[in-house]
């Protein structure tokens, strides 16, 4: 079982780096394009409180959103706010995040998020911070792939593998970075390929972040994969 007290407090640090960073930018700023297509960074900024307080729903046994059609209008509505007001609100539903994590509670249980997926409540605190690392990466005000705590990243790749595994769309495949390997894509006794490199690179593949131009692939094309 993960250890979600200890990733509480890594959301935690997360956040405050997001938030101090996302001081540097005003209002102007803040409605440019993020690096997230049709997004700007108020979106991703709106997306980041509006996915707290989603979790606080799983947390407390009800439906993450309404609806995706909700979801993506509270994304719509929230997007235009000043900067002042879209820091306040990263802020203040990340306070209730932790809020929810904090009381005494079953971890061992299941909870169901986003489009049916069932996972455990002692992931979920992993799972938001993987919200606010990358997205931190998709606000475009420099922090990179590069800059990602070494364990976030070795832990993201596992999770990334894990979700591409048995997959029919990707080709059996081996992952590494030289020190430390995964496997991802469809069952077979051989990966049909290796693809490797840096570990920010094949993060960057496997998340949608990066187009795999800084990876080596052996033993054909490097795979397109699903959105996540």
């Amino acid at each position: 079982m993960a250890d979600h007290v200890r990733d509480l407090g890594s959301v935690r640090d997360a956040t405050e780096r997001l938030l101090t960073a996302a001081t540097k930018l005003n209002n102007d700023s803040v409605a440019e394009p993020s690096r997230l297509p049709g997004w700007t960074r108020g979106h991703v900024l709106a997306h980041l409180a509006r996915n707290a307080d989603a979790l606080v729903n799983v947390f407390e046994g009800r439906h993450m959103y309404a609806s995706g059609e909700a979801r993506d209008a509270g994304i719509e509505r929230d997007a235009p706010r000043p900067l002042d007001v879209q820091l306040a609100d990263v802020r203040e539903s990340a306070a209730r995040f932790q809020e929810a994590g904090a009381e005494p509670a079953d971890w061992t249980r299941t909870v169901e998020l986003r489009n049916g997926v069932i996972d455990s409540a002692s992931n979920v605190p992993f799972r938001r911070w993987a919200e606010v690392e990358l997205h931190h990466v998709d606000l475009g005000i420099g922090y990179e792939l590069e800059d990602l705590p070494a364990e976030f990243t070795e832990r993201e790749i596992t999770f990334l593998a894990d979700r591409f595994a048995g997959h029919p769309e990707v080709p059996p495949t081996s992952l590494t970075d030289g020190t430390r390997a995964w496997s991802t894509g469809g069952e077979a006794a051989e990966p049909d390929m290796t693809v490797s490199g840096p570990a920010p690179e094949l993060l960057g593949w496997l998340a949608g972040r990066r187009d795999g131009a800084g990876l080596d692939v052996s033993g054909g094309a490097l795979p397109a994969l699903p959105p996540l």
